[in-house]
């Protein structure tokens, strides 16, 4: 199919998929992978740190049992979310070849699904809400559920944007979004004391506001068709992607069922929030690199030697960031508890801490799983994700008789299974050893270890001397930076080897060029 005739079947502003991916194909690719990482992090970062913020004032405004209760909801929704778009999104994505058929299919089939769900959710919300045994989720489950709608409304502007890597596009609606619908909306509700309820509007005014920017940002075909081939070629991915992702949400998600069908909602509430601060800086990084690498490697799905060498970057600089990371939450989880959310939160310590040593699994995992994706192979995720299922879930049932900290404790047991599992298929794939994966992880390793006698002697000193938590939380991260500045300056071999310094020396340069370029424009 021609550009002309892609333009004469549709007058909605529609800049062609085709001609951006010829342009895509003549650009400089290290370039536009730098550039979606540099943007990814920048935006993820400040979301990271508006997120922090947000949940830091509706801790201390709202109760764990308020958080339960929206946590239960957002349970199920994000799982039926998987079914409303039947993984159109990733295979738009992932195709070498995109035609006006397949989008004008692919959204057609996410808005119906949408509108089914959410009907199905206005039925059946009676009957989750005593399976769950909690008073209000009914109203709560029925108002979310208008999420659906918007969220496959803008599934295709989202993977086009994701397609040709603009991500410096989307990551400023997602930190927008966030900012209006849970910084402004969200804690004004709060304060008015609106409970619950604060929290509920705060979800749907954000997807709103994601779907409107997304599609004025993003303009695409809308008119409602449904091609067989389209639909044929979208599904031979889309269905294993789906099958894939039903298993990874309740992999990633089966231990907050198990707690708040058992443990009840201030249980949830509790546990959701240590493991949300727990995985949140770690899940940024993770996410990023996914999102920009995914498309970017399945491009490259048939050069296994460029492959092997992303893959063995990605994981080396994941340990050498989260590693460190969580040795320093993990010995500082009671200070940062205590401040940050309140002393009503105290029973979230210790599965915080517990949660902070799996930081590393959950988000290396999600790097084997984008080369997985962008070799296509999504057989494998789908029984992997199975397994991964199970350990959690039947972890989770036995862990609950020891409370929420035994529910962490069989979360990080089948994490650590599930690392592995994905590891291996990922070797398999781009032929790298089990050594040179193992050794990639060394420098993070000895930074997190010289980090947490560091954190530990802080402790131990200035509990004698001023026993202030702020100051402790303080004068710690004070004396990570200059450690890691110092060994950073004198002994940079220490963390990464010669050919990695090298990439980060390209890294450097573009982050330069891009501050000139800002410079200049102003």
């Amino acid at each position: 199919m021609n550009l002309w005739l892609c333009r004469t079947m549709d007058n909605d502003n529609f800049t062609s998929v085709l001609e951006k991916d010829i342009k895509r194909n003549t650009s400089n690719e290290t370039h536009r992978i730098l550039n979606g990482l540099f943007w990814s992090f920048s935006g993820s970062g400040l979301q990271t740190i508006l997120q922090t913020l947000v949940l830091i004032v509706l801790s201390r405004l709202l109760t764990p049992a308020d958080f339960g209760l929206v946590n239960a909801a957002s349970l199920l929704i994000g799982f039926s979310a998987i079914f409303s778009t039947l993984g159109v999104g990733p295979a738009i994505v992932q195709r070498k070849t995109l035609e006006l058929a397949h989008l004008r299919t692919g959204f057609t089939i996410s808005i119906l699904f949408g509108f089914l769900i959410t009907g199905l959710f206005w039925i059946m919300a009676p009957i989750i809400s005593i399976f769950f045994r909690m008073n209000g989720l009914t109203q709560v489950l029925r108002v979310t559920s208008f999420i659906f709608i918007f969220q496959s409304s803008y599934i295709i502007a989202q993977s086009l944007l994701q397609r040709t890597l603009q991500f410096r596009i989307l990551v400023g609606i997602e930190v927008v979004s966030y900012f209006i619908g849970f910084g402004v909306v969200g804690v004004s509700l709060a304060l008015m004391d609106f409970g619950v309820w604060a929290l509920v509007t705060a979800q749907l005014v954000q997807s709103v506001v994601n779907c409107l920017l997304l599609l004025i940002v993003q303009p695409h075909p809308k008119m409602p068709k449904i091609d067989r081939q389209a639909l044929k070629e979208l599904m031979d991915f889309g269905a294993g992607f789906t099958i894939a992702n039903i298993s990874n949400y309740w992999a990633r998600n089966g231990d907050y069922l198990v707690v708040g069908r058992f443990l009840g909602a201030e249980a949830l509430g509790l546990y959701k929030n240590a493991y949300k601060l727990a995985t949140l800086p770690a899940n940024v990084f993770g996410a990023v690199l996914d999102r920009v690498l995914f498309p970017a490697m399945s491009k490259e799905q048939d050069a296994s030697d460029r492959l092997a060498t992303t893959y063995r970057r990605a994981i080396m600089m994941i340990a050498l960031l989260t590693l460190p990371m969580s040795a320093t939450m993990f010995g500082l989880a009671p200070e940062l508890i205590h401040k940050l959310l309140g002393i009503q939160w105290e029973g979230a310590i210790i599965p915080f801490q517990i949660l902070c040593i799996g930081a590393l699994f959950r988000t290396s995992y999600k790097i084997s799983d984008s080369i997985i994706r962008a070799k296509g192979a999504v057989k494998h995720l789908a029984w992997l994700h199975s397994i991964y299922t199970i350990l959690i879930v039947g972890g989770a049932l036995l862990g609950q008789y020891w409370g929420i900290s035994g529910v962490a404790i069989a979360v990080l047991i089948a994490l650590t299974m599930f690392f592995t599992l994905m590891a291996k298929i990922a070797l398999d794939i781009t032929s790298m050893s089990w050594n040179v994966f193992l050794l990639s992880h060394i420098p993070g390793l000895s930074l997190s270890f010289i980090i947490f006698l560091e954190v530990f002697t802080i402790k131990v000193a200035m509990k004698l001397i001023v026993g202030d938590d702020l100051a402790i939380i303080f004068t710690s991260i004070f004396s990570i930076f200059l450690t890691i500045l110092i060994l950073g300056l004198l002994r940079p071999t220490f963390l990464l080897s010669k050919d990695d310094l090298h990439v980060l020396d390209n890294i450097n340069i573009y982050i330069v060029r891009q501050f000139k370029l800002h410079i200049f424009k102003k």
